[in-house]
């Protein structure tokens, strides 16, 4: 009988796939048959189960490094997953985003796309087939004053980039989606919550409470597990999604108030 879904045999690059929901990411598409390759700066100690590149993704360099891996290792790709992201600004409000904090931010959150999608999109439309799947976060719509403006604004940025591809490559076969998650409760990813307990004086516990209620609370009555944001990317990476593009999915327990 033929599995709901696979990946069986499909070449995959998962950005930011060391921990958090980009290492259960990785975890499910090779469960599901997917050749993988995936990136950090260093690697984990103990790290397994896929190619690996050591390479800074918010470097030009660092991403032709892995573009040329997976040129090399690959031969091409059939789908990308770029997932990485995150913040490091200072609490404070804009007032304390610096001009290089602001660098910061887009230099992880966006150009690093912008960049492996050059670099990797064309091969993709040479084979008139692939997926790209491009991790945004509802904080585009619902931004942190205190702390994630840059962040917010980056996902904003890159969610609009995702939109106006997918139109331009779609027409030659290449899909385009985006991944919009809210919270993910997985204390080794979570900076946000580790940065605020630290700058507050407070516990991990107190410093998620904050994040709930800056949110305006989660209807679900929980954040999302990483491994439920991997089922979510891999179903849209996988031929069952085969007429889903230039579309945004959200996975945040009902968090944004709107439709």
């Amino acid at each position: 009988m033929t599995p709901f879904l696979t990946l069986e045999g499909r070449r995959a690059l998962i950005t930011g796939g060391t921990s958090g929901a980009g290492a259960a990411t990785v975890s499910l598409f090779k469960a599901l048959g997917a050749r993988v390759m995936t990136t950090a700066r260093t690697r984990p100690a103990g790290f397994s189960g896929a190619a690996f590149v050591e390479a800074d993704l918010t470097t030009k360099a660092g991403v032709e490094t892995v573009a040329e891996a997976v040129r090399r290792d690959f031969g091409g790709l059939d789908i990308l997953v770029n997932m990485l992201g995150g913040s490091s600004a200072p609490s404070g409000g804009f007032a304390a985003l610096t001009d290089e904090e602001w660098e910061k931010e887009f230099n992880l959150n966006l150009f690093p796309a912008i960049r492996l999608d050059r670099a990797l999109i064309p091969g993709m439309i040479a084979e008139g087939k692939g997926v790209v799947i491009h991790v945004t976060s509802i904080q585009r719509s619902l931004p942190l004053p205190e702390a994630t403006t840059g962040y917010a604004a980056a996902k904003a940025a890159l969610n609009t980039y995702s939109k106006s591809i997918s139109k331009e490559v779609s027409p030659k076969g290449v899909r385009v989606v985006r991944v919009s998650p809210g919270w993910i409760a997985d204390r080794t990813s979570n900076g946000l919550a580790l940065r605020i307990a630290k700058e507050a004086g407070i516990s991990y516990e107190a410093a998620l409470e904050v994040i709930m209620n800056s949110l305006g609370g989660i209807p679900l009555g929980r954040p999302a597990a990483p491994g439920e944001v991997a089922d979510l990317i891999a179903f849209l990476a996988s031929d069952r999604a085969s007429s889903i593009t230039g579309t945004e999915h959200i996975i945040d327990g009902g968090t944004v108030p709107t439709a």
